[in-house]
């Protein structure tokens, strides 16, 4: 008996973080509105209004601001609580159509819909249900495999005659050839412009040269990666749907400062909040590190000041996921790294060696240390319960001025109950 062709459907939700805003403030429907990143420095997020004056993604705030002030742009602080929380509800939505699902990002999921009738108007169904019950509006791109899933919801969006619904396989081998010859090939997914140049040398322009391209040639020259991408766009299925999110082999927190640090004092209290949320996420999924390696920079786009940029990595006595010990470690990193004299603009440490716990070699002439487990496990409940921050060292906390500036962030509507709206 024939195996029946996949039908994965990616849904995207339309510019995120600008549609997020928008549901509880409906006044701002037809005003152009960006989001900007952290410390508000470069646009990340903006409405089909925004796109038509010609702000582009990335794009620095302060070369927008002529354009925004003769056009009425509103700009807002990226709010990443009310980002999340919007994220959970859309994905929680979307679970309901099938029990194999992916969420790829914070606002992407892919869904299998294998064996699903009526494809065209379950998609048309779901985007309405998500748009009616968490505001947000998507996108829905099927295909047999990832990559051409990806590719028809990028065709789902940019053709108002697809009403948001694409399904690639509803076309012929003709209309498929046709189609992939008008697109180019940095559409693909995990096509970048570095590959994109290297491809063109070669004479690889559109998505159709990448799909019909010699495979062992493209092999030999690019790696597997890209001719698994090739299969993908043939219609062969080899990028899996991750039903549950891998361990992170390697976790990161760091962050730009709202302004820059001369005082070796508040460095060790920033980095003190970037162990307190990197040993949170070790914790989170059964883990403990072996390594961790703290770095600082100075701004690189102040040319006229001096650039230094240390960074010393460190192998752990033995593995944890102590806050309190991955701490003192780090606070003594900070000190030896810190020199006087240099505006610091950003920081934070990267947690490797990453194991499940309980699972290290032991050294026979050195005891295995006690961890404080109970305490870390309480301290995340109480985290948890009452907010981010709630419990957290003596070391931290104690200076504000490196925290992220956000001059524009709009109330979190869904996860603070003095910010909730009132009727």
């Amino acid at each position: 008996m024939p195996q029946r062709a996949q039908q994965l459907a990616l849904v995207d939700c339309n510019n995120f973080y600008v549609s997020c805003e928008r549901v509880f403030r409906p006044d701002l429907k037809a005003t152009p509105v960006v989001v900007l990143s952290n410390n508000d420095g470069c646009v990340v997020s903006r409405s089909n209004e925004a796109k038509a004056l010609g702000i582009n993604m990335g794009q620095p705030w302060f070369e927008c601001k002529d354009v925004a002030n003769e056009h009425g742009v509103l700009a807002l602080s990226s709010n990443y609580a009310l980002y999340a929380d919007m994220s959970n509800r859309v994905m929680s939505t979307l679970s309901d159509y099938s029990p194999r699902h992916e969420v790829y990002s914070i606002d992407e999921c892919f869904v299998d819909l294998t064996g699903t009738p009526k494809l065209r108007e379950l998609s048309y169904a779901m985007r309405e249900r998500v748009m009616t019950w968490t505001g947000i509006p998507v996108c829905v791109g099927i295909g047999p495999t990832k990559t051409l899933a990806k590719l028809a919801n990028q065709i789902a969006k940019k053709h108002p005659r697809s009403q948001g619904v694409f399904n690639y396989n509803d076309l012929t081998q003709a209309q498929q050839d046709k189609l992939l010859h008008q697109m180019d090939v940095g559409e693909v997914w995990g096509i970048g412009r570095k590959i994109s140049l290297r491809l063109a040398e070669r004479g690889i322009r559109t998505v159709q040269d990448l799909r019909s391209a010699h495979t062992a040639t493209l092999r030999a020259d690019f790696g597997v990666v890209i001719e698994k991408t090739q299969r993908e766009l043939q219609g062969i299925a080899c990028i899996d749907l991750q039903e549950m999110a891998p361990h992170k082999k390697q976790i990161v927190s760091s962050r730009s400062f709202g302004q820059s640090v001369r005082e070796v004092a508040v460095l060790k209290d920033a980095m003190s909040t970037f162990v307190a949320n990197a040993c949170a996420k070790l914790r989170a999924q059964g883990s403990q590190a072996a390594l961790i390696h703290v770095f600082l920079h100075t701004n690189r786009f102040r040319q006229d000041l001096p650039q230094y940029n240390p960074s010393f990595a460190l192998p752990l006595p033995q593995p944890t996921h102590d806050s309190l010990v991955v701490n003192r470690w780090a606070d003594y990193l900070v000190g030896r790294l810190f020199r006087p004299g240099y505006d610091y603009k950003k920081a934070g440490i990267m947690l490797g060696d990453i194991t499940p716990n309980g699972h290290c070699q032991v050294d026979w002439l050195e005891p295995k240390q006690a961890t404080g487990s109970a305490l870390m496990h309480a301290l995340d409940g109480l985290n948890q319960r009452f907010g981010r921050g709630t419990v957290k060292v003596s070391t931290q906390g104690a200076f504000t001025g490196w925290q992220m500036r956000q001059e524009r962030r709009s109330p979190s509507y869904t996860t603070d109950w003095n910010a909730i709206p009132s009727v």
